[in-house]
């Protein structure tokens, strides 16, 4: 066994012997100070992410003063992308908070064990590698024909939720996007008969971790345009999105040829989520619209008599019977 690997419940975890839940960190502690390119279009796309990311985590109280946060990390660029942004916000934001990756090594196959650990080492990133084989698993419970990502989800879940509460974080930070939030609302709409989508703030179902999702209003095009110019070392995934006729990816192909057609649909859909009008639809659970009559206001302008009145519906009903003599 690595002399830094300590084995909990099943998982493997990386972090300095001296104890458990301590993760692997440098010794001149936090000093995340990245080399990132020079060039004017890199300073204005990282001005944009750091301002959509500050306003989801001011919108929705994401981050406070003290909180630890967990951020999953994957290896892809969104999780690369949400890492990099929160640290710069960890050394410049005026409140305190604690930022730590914690990778879920799933044993894919052909997976690069090094390559996380030597770009978290290399910029001072405090960590942990968690070792469980949920992709032997989920391979085996799957059965033919069907997707991996509903047993995927729930294993890496279940494995990741339980350790946040075993090193104390308050926060779960999730790389999610707001295309995947807009994906998700459609696959929902188109195949699950329901309007919901991914929060960007969420309790888990057992109400033990706070969820958060501080990419929700970055576009994804941004993401890989930014996760280029800093040269993350992106690992691919063969589990997860890589079945032939996933339906998250047909629904992918489906904004992106929206967004080329019609630039300004998309942020149109995603503002349509932000502004929900329950009486305006038909769910009787978010509307009471038994209560409508009650609440009618009775206003009839001018005053007749009985007489005028029923003179006036005997003229309707006479012309309503004209009506059906011309036929």
């Amino acid at each position: 066994m690595h002399p830094n690997r300590l084995k909990l419940r099943g998982i493997f975890i990386y972090g300095l012997v001296s104890s458990m839940y301590s993760p692997v960190e440098p010794e001149q502690g936090f000093n995340f100070k990245p080399e990132p390119p020079t060039s004017s279009a890199y300073y204005r796309l990282l001005k944009k992410l750091r301002r959509q990311v500050g306003h989801a985590i001011r919108d929705f109280k994401m981050i406070e003063d003290g909180d630890k946060v967990m951020v999953c990390i994957s290896g892809g660029k969104d999780s690369y992308t949400l890492l990099d942004i929160l640290l710069q916000f960890k050394r410049i934001a005026p409140i305190n908070f604690d930022v730590v990756a914690v990778n879920l090594d799933q044993k894919q196959p052909g997976f690069p064990e090094d390559v996380l650990p030597r770009y978290l080492e290399e910029n001072n990133i405090p960590y942990y590698i968690l070792e469980k084989d949920t992709y032997s698993i989920t391979k085996k419970l799957t059965p033919e024909g069907k997707t991996y990502c509903a047993v995927c989800s729930r294993l890496r879940r279940g494995s990741l939720y339980g350790f946040a509460q075993e090193i104390g974080a308050t926060k779960v930070a999730l790389g999610h996007h707001r295309d995947d939030i807009l994906a998700t609302f459609f696959l929902n709409l188109f195949h699950g008969g329901s309007l919901k989508a991914m929060p960007p703030k969420l309790l888990s179902s057992d109400k033990k971790n706070i969820l958060i999702r501080p990419l929700a209003y970055v576009e994804e095009k941004d993401i890989i345009k930014y996760a280029e110019m800093r040269q993350f070392p992106i690992i691919p995934c063969n589990l997860c999105g890589s079945q032939d006729n996933l339906q998250r990816a047909i629904i992918n192909d489906m904004l992106r040829d929206w967004d080329k057609a019609h630039p300004k649909r998309l942020h149109s859909i995603f503002g349509a989520l932000q502004n929900v009008s329950p009486s305006q639809l038909a769910d009787r659970e978010l509307f009471d619209f038994e209560v409508l009559d009650s609440q009618r206001e009775f206003d009839f302008k001018g005053s007749c008599s009985t007489e005028e009145a029923v003179e006036g519906e005997n003229r309707r009903i006479n012309m309503v019977n004209l009506g059906f003599a011309l036929d």
